[in-house]
């Protein structure tokens, strides 16, 4: 039997006579159990119909007329379905009436819950199904109906509903599972993606798109853009939506294996190489990078298409990282291997690193999707620690550095570095550098240790970049004071766990 509730019977009949077909009735209906959806649309129909049958086959609970001499006549309800007969027209049916498998499409799903959940079509899907379906008005019009329907707010969230594709998902993995002779694995590596299109619809999606470009932006408030979109279909378009003419067309199927991810920490010891390719007006400036000379090993050996790449922070082209090295991580798209062993990880570490002496890498390691979030927790709270070489126009002597290790907890608000306003917005960011040291080297030079906060631009601190960063050490010098080499000695991130050599 169907999992469904008393609240559910008006719900049920409104989306039959809307065109809804039986699986879309069960995920309006909120039904979140595999096997409804893995029964013939023929039985899906039959056990809706018998579920409403019950509600009219209810004695009248309305006390007895004692003047009248005759039973009342019935009030069993007529059920106005869209199940259609041999010649593609509607029929109206009795509680008692044989349902018959709906041919018209379905105004929800346009027909991906109806033709492509049966034996014929699940001999193409191998493992797993990643579903694809366009976001189109009709799904969104025929939710409007239920809400409606329930009296609620037009805040019902989406999660409330069992989604196109994961009816889908649930309607075709048994039968692949037993064509195949495997078990469907929700959380499976290897993934079958099955896309469909509706050129009957697509104008619709370009209009919402066109209309109301900023629903289709990440945003934290899902009630207000489901209300825009509410407000939107209400004016453009009926509900419930009208029977579409003709189905969805499935697309090519392409098969995929999940992303695997890498992580580790490099050190960077060219003063001549930048962390990722260096392009300007669509010109390289530099040859190599830090990714490419990680990802080329690893791209070789998972035997992947494509690679993303992020890190703990950057540094510039002209400053070397050193210490325990800076924390990355990277996603291999598609690998054709993705199982690797310990000592092969070991074997891969050592590719790299003998690849070029501009790197080495360390801790190299297998991590999942999850862990990767790790190494941005709190990116801002964490600390580095530098060195910098620094020149003075004013000669010093020993103790005009005395006064730098007794400033601690320096707050400095730093306006965006004329070097990085092209790629960064113009704001004042507050950064705390936490200590200071200073060792003399000549009248004109010398070495500053800092220990800061995350996220600070150590070389607008020392000359200020024209003043928008303040206070800053040329003031606290009272002289002008430049920099000439820049080092990081360490990020303070515990992650990725070290591996033992």
């Amino acid at each position: 039997m169907l999992s469904l509730k008393e609240k559910d019977r008006p719900i049920i009949r409104k989306l039959l006579d809307a065109g809804c077909c039986g699986r879309c009735v069960l995920r309006f209906c909120c039904v979140g159990k595999y096997s409804s959806y893995q029964l013939s649309i023929e039985d899906i129909n039959k056990q809706l119909l018998a579920f409403l049958s019950e509600a009219d086959d209810q004695p009248s609970c309305e006390a007895s007329d004692p003047t009248q001499t005759e039973d009342p006549p019935s009030k069993k309800l007529k059920l106005e379905t869209l199940q259609a007969g041999d010649d593609g027209g509607t029929e109206t049916l009795t509680a008692n009436a044989e349902p018959k498998v709906q041919s018209e499409i379905c105004v929800a799903c346009l027909g991906v819950l109806q033709d492509f959940c049966d034996q014929s079509y699940t001999t193409q899907v191998i493992i797993e199904v990643l579903f694809i379906f366009p976001k189109l008005h009709h799904e969104k019009s025929a939710l409007l109906l239920v809400v409606f329907i329930r009296e609620k707010s037009m805040c019902l969230d989406k999660e409330d509903l069992v989604q196109v594709k994961d009816a889908f998902k649930w309607a075709i993995q048994g039968m692949v599972g037993k064509d195949m002779g495997a078990s469907v694995l929700t959380n499976s590596g290897f993934e079958v993606s099955v896309g469909f299109t509706h050129a009957e619809t697509d104008g619709d999606c370009h209009f919402l798109a066109t209309t109301c470009s900023d629903c289709f932006k990440p945003t934290k408030n899902k009630a207000v853009i489901f209300l825009v979109f509410g407000v939107l279909l209400s004016s453009n378009y009926p509900c419930p939506p009208v029977h579409p003419a003709t189905r969805c067309t499935p697309l090519d199927t392409t098969l995929l294996h999940a992303s695997v991810f890498i992580a580790g920490r490099y050190n960077k010891f060219s003063r001549e190489l930048p962390q990722t390719p260096w392009v300007i007006d669509g010109e390289r400036r530099m040859e190599g990078s830090v990714e490419e000379l990680i990802a080329g090993p690893l791209l070789s050996s998972f035997r992947a298409d494509g690679f993303n790449f992020s890190s703990s922070g950057r540094e510039d082209v002209d400053v070397r990282t050193l210490g325990n090295g800076r924390p990355f991580a990277m996603e291999l798209l598609n690998p054709h291997r993705a199982r690797f062993n310990k000592a092969e990880i070991r074997q891969l570490q050592e590719t790299i690193n003998t690849s070029s002496d501009k790197i080495r890498v360390r801790d190299l390691q297998i991590v999942t999707r999850e862990a990767m979030g790790r190494m941005k927790e709190g990116e801002e709270e964490k600390t580095k620690t530098y060195s910098a070489l620094i020149w003075t126009k004013k000669p010093i002597t020993h103790t005009d550095l005395d006064f730098i290790k007794n400033i601690k907890e320096l707050k400095v608000d730093q306006k965006t570095p004329l070097r990085v306003l092209h790629r960064r917005p113009l704001a004042v960011r507050q950064r705390v550098i936490h200590s200071m040291s200073a060792s003399f080297l000549d009248t004109h030079h010398f070495k500053l240790q800092l220990h800061t906060q995350a996220g600070t631009y150590i070389k607008e601190f020392v000359h200020g970049d024209f003043g928008r960063t303040k206070p800053n050490l040329c003031a606290l010098m009272d002289s002008e004071v430049d920099i000439l080499e820049l080092d990081v000695e360490s990020v303070d991130v515990d992650w990725p766990p070290a591996v033992p050599e």
